[in-house]
């Protein structure tokens, strides 16, 4: 073997959580090759082109944070770009974006192809070797072979792929490229449980051909936004998205053929995600509904093809033009690609470790579809997760793990790898005890010190960081200090905002807790001084301030729930624990105990079936263990 056929790090698969595994693994020193079936087809994006959203655009915030690229990525080949839920509370506004999406391939081959250490390179990875329960190789299906320590895989839908359109099947990873055949195999012969997923997209329509009088319109934000904390956002022009509705002639369509549907006709046995459902899903579901949202959205500003958010079926062809010409705007619409399903394997997640390594081999991680979940955002921060660790690991240093209240990433691994996983997972705020703190807005401040410690973030961006944060700080003391003073021009400015007068001086702290005022309106109340300050504030750093006051007493709630939870959430479980020794626990939450085996007794508490009194028993049996010293204390949460 030469030096060309080994390499740190292995990275199987080059969509979202194959790119950042091998960017961070590089980064961080490695040398890495990426094995993907086709270098045309990097980080292709075969559903909606769009970045972001309600959860999902906090993970790409986070990944930005920790020095990952899909965020930078997205701001250099948006189309289009707006802030959700601007009208609620801040710990559910999120960015989301709709890309080219040619152009977001295009820059990150141009980022793979600069990034020193990092080798692209067409393949298909057919198996891995292993000695002794440790990764040492991987074979490729045109016979080569690369020695390596530490395999990432990022294998997609790929895993013996299947194509459904109607009552044709045959095997695809997506449509148009070959699926990866024998990987399943070599994965079950390590005695690694697979199971059975399938996701599916919509067809695509000639944009030329839509009547857009018939749909509102709707429009990206007009100031200049952007996920990266790097880059400065710039204006750019923007082309608008759609919104029309299906309609009950639609749904009669739908109905006089669901006798055609894979999921009548039984063509896909995998489950599919629940909150990204078929049009013939959505009528056996939901059969009361008059209406369903679609989204007429493009793939690109130098391409006609528009995708059809809201109408993802795998229905035969001549049924999807029927139900197309059924909707509103689209009577004239000619299809250009149709929609399909795909069923592939997957590794069942419980079978991690919270550093995404596979419990029974060594220096083996998983990262994106294989561990159960949808969407790029979620493939791409486990990927970078799993490239971080895959680094650490050949550098014989301690995993890097994020915890619940640290970060949306760390909700998205604890859930994998202590929940049972029986459909694709996809990230909801809701998911996140501690949402509030894990906002869009503080996302550099909770994130970007580890990606530094961990050589992702550099010397010039930590103190950026570091400048905001002292910006925050004396904001915040500068309200905390400064009086709106009882007076005719301060009660008339409230009243003008249907807010009560004053009739003692209160500082500007307090007043901001209105939920009927804003900074801007506070500071119009404040002498000079206090007043300039704050008006000259950078915009973002102004919004995170009001945010860090206004809510200040649900943030420190939050916080002291999190220092009471801590011990029992950090207190460690022995490897070779005997669950069977534990007199009193529940059968089922044996079961699922020693199934699972989780490191902590937080992460035990979170498992399906092991109840409070469950988590009692087990914390006096590991604390008889250890002789009394079981909890590890960690570091207070700070970060608001």
């Amino acid at each position: 073997m030469t030096m060309f056929d080994r390499f740190d790090v292995v990275v199987a698969g080059g969509g979202h959580a194959g790119c950042e595994a091998a960017l961070s693994a590089a980064r961080m020193g490695c040398s890495v090759a990426l094995v993907t079936l086709n270098i045309d087809k990097i980080v292709l994006m075969p559903c909606n082109p769009a970045v972001g959203g309600v959860g999902k655009g906090q993970l790409t915030r986070e990944i930005d944070a920790l020095g990952g690229e899909q965020g930078r990525n997205t701001d250099r080949a948006f189309v289009q770009i707006k802030m959700l839920n601007t009208s609620k509370g801040p710990a559910v506004r999120a960015l989301r974006a709709q890309t080219d999406k040619r152009l977001y391939e295009d820059w990150m081959k141009i980022t793979l192809v600069h990034t020193p250490g990092l080798y692209v390179i067409q393949g298909e990875v057919c198996g891995l070797d292993v000695s002794r329960e440790t990764i040492v190789g991987v074979r490729l299906a045109d016979g080569r072979f690369f020695g390596t320590r530490a395999v990432v895989l990022a294998t997609g839908t790929f895993l013996e792929g299947k194509v459904v359109v109607g009552e044709h099947t045959y095997a695809a990873g997506r449509v148009g490229e070959l699926p990866a055949v024998g990987l399943s195999a070599s994965l079950r012969e390590m005695g690694l449980e697979l199971g059975r997923f399938q996701s599916a997209t919509p067809p695509r329509i000639d944009g030329r051909t839509i009547d857009a009088t018939k749909m509102s319109e709707q429009p990206g934000d007009p100031d200049p936004l952007g996920f990266s904390h790097w880059q400065k956002p710039q204006t750019r022009r923007q082309i608008p998205c759609y919104l029309t509705y299906t309609t009950p002639h639609t749904h009669e369509v739908v109905a006089d053929h669901l006798h055609l549907s894979p999921i009548r006709t039984g063509s896909v046995s995998g489950k599919g995600p629940r909150y990204c459902p078929s049009i013939d899903r959505k009528l056996i579901n939901f059969p009361e509904k008059r209406r369903h949202p679609v989204f007429v959205e493009p793939e690109g500003a130098t391409t006609c093809e528009m995708y059809l958010q809201g109408l993802t079926t795998s229905l035969p062809i001549f049924v999807q033009e029927m139900i197309i010409r059924a909707v509103p705007g689209l009577e004239n619409a000619r299809l250009i690609r149709p929609g399909y399903a795909v069923e592939y394997d997957f590794l069942l997640p419980h079978q991690l470790t919270h550093s995404l390594e596979a419990k029974a081999v060594h220096g083996l991680f998983a990262a994106g579809q294989i561990n159960g979940t949808s969407g790029y955002e979620e493939a791409a921060a486990l990927g970078l997760m799993a490239g971080i660790n895959a680094a650490l690991y050949v550098n014989n240093q301690e995993p890097f793990v994020l915890r619940r209240d640290q970060a949306y990433i760390g909700v998205l691994i604890d859930d994998l790898v202590t929940k049972e996983i029986d459909e694709p997972y996809r990230m909801f705020t809701s998911r996140a005890e501690y949402r509030l703190l894990l906002r869009h807005d503080n996302a550099a401040e909770r994130l970007s010190p580890l990606g530094h410690t961990l050589g992702l973030i550099d010397d010039e961006q930590i103190a950026e960081i570091e400048q905001r944060g002292r910006l925050l700080a004396e904001g915040e003391a500068l309200l905390a200090t400064s009086t709106v003073k009882v007076g005719d021009v301060t009660n008339d400015i409230l009243k003008s905002l249907g807010s009560s007068p004053i009739t003692e001086s209160q500082s500007a702290a307090r007043m901001l807790r209105r939920p009927e005022l804003s900074l801007q309106d506070i500071v119009r109340m404040l002498p000079e001084i206090p007043r300039v300050i704050l008006e000259n504030l950078p915009p973002d750093i102004a919004d995170q301030l009001a945010v860090r006051v206004q809510y200040d007493g649900y943030i420190q709630r939050q916080l002291g729930d999190i220092r009471r939870r801590r011990a029992t959430e950090e207190t460690h479980i022995p490897e070779d624990f005997d669950y069977a020794g534990v007199e009193g626990i529940t059968v089922e939450a044996r079961q699922k105990l020693c199934r699972f085996r989780p490191a902590t007794l937080g992460q035990a508490s979170r498992i399906a079936g092991v109840s409070p009194a469950d988590i009692s028993l087990l914390l006096i049996h590991v604390h008889r263990r250890r002789g009394g010293n079981s909890v590890r204390q960690g570091r207070e949460p700070a970060v608001r």
